[in-house]
C-alpha cells in the first residue's frame, strides 16, 4: 500500500469553498472527470449535517501494460460519500472506485475546513488517499501503486488549478436584487 498525501490553501472563506464544491465539474484542468451523477442527498435533521453520495465517472490516459490487466477499459467509475457539517464548518468527502478494484483499490479522504490562523478568508484542503494494488507479484504491485501515487499528484495540481478558477469565477458572482 502506498499512501499519497496533499496539504493546500484556497484563499477564500470556508462557506464560498463549500459552495463551490458542487460546482467544482466540468472545468477545463481535470478534463479525467467526464460525469457527476448525484445517488442521494439528505439533511440530518438532528444536527443538520448534509449527505450525498455521488457516482463520478473519470476517463483518462491508462499506460498500455496496465489496459492489459483490466481488460480495456479506460472509463473508471468512482463513488463519493459526502458530509458537510455547518455548524462546525467541515467538508468531508470519502471516495472509493468502484473499477478495476480487484486490481486496484483506492481509498481517498478530502477534508475542507477553516484555517485556523485566518479562518474567515482562508480554507486549509487535506487530501489522502490510500492507494492497494492486488497481484501476484510484488514487483508489478509497486508499479501500479507507483504510477497511481504519481496520477494522483498530477490530477491534484490539475484540480486545485481548475477549483482555483471555479472558486474565482464562483467569487464574483453578484446576487440579482430582483431575484432576492
Amino acid at each position: 500500500m502506498k499512501i499519497f498525501e496533499s496539504q493546500q490553501s484556497f484563499n477564500y472563506s470556508w462557506n464560498l469553498v463549500s459552495f463551490a464544491n458542487w460546482k467544482k465539474y466540468p472545468n477545463n484542468k481535470s478534463a479525467h472527470v467526464v460525469a457527476v451523477d448525484v445517488l442521494r442527498r439528505e439533511v440530518d435533521p438532528q444536527t443538520g449535517i448534509l449527505r450525498t453520495e455521488r457516482l463520478i465517472t473519470c476517463q483518462q490516459q491508462i499506460p498500455s501494460w496496465l489496459l492489459v490487466l483490466v481488460g480495456g477499459k479506460d472509463k473508471s467509475y468512482v463513488r463519493e460519500i459526502s458530509e458537510i457539517d455547518p455548524k462546525n464548518q467541515k467538508l468531508t468527502m470519502r471516495s472509493i472506485n468502484l473499477t478495476m478494484n480487484k486490481v486496484l483499490s483506492v481509498y481517498e479522504t478530502v477534508i475542507y475546513k477553516p484555517d485556523p490562523i485566518q479562518p474567515l478568508t482562508k480554507t486549509i484542503f487535506l487530501q489522502e488517499a490510500q492507494i492497494t494494488a492486488y497481484a501476484s507479484f510484488k514487483k508489478l504491485c509497486n508499479k501500479i501503486e507507483d504510477w497511481s501515487v504519481e496520477r494522483f499528484d498530477s490530477n491534484s495540481k490539475l484540480g486545485k488549478a481548475g477549483f482555483d478558477e471555479i472558486l474565482k469565477q464562483v467569487a464574483n458572482i453578484k446576487p440579482n436584487p430582483a431575484k432576492l
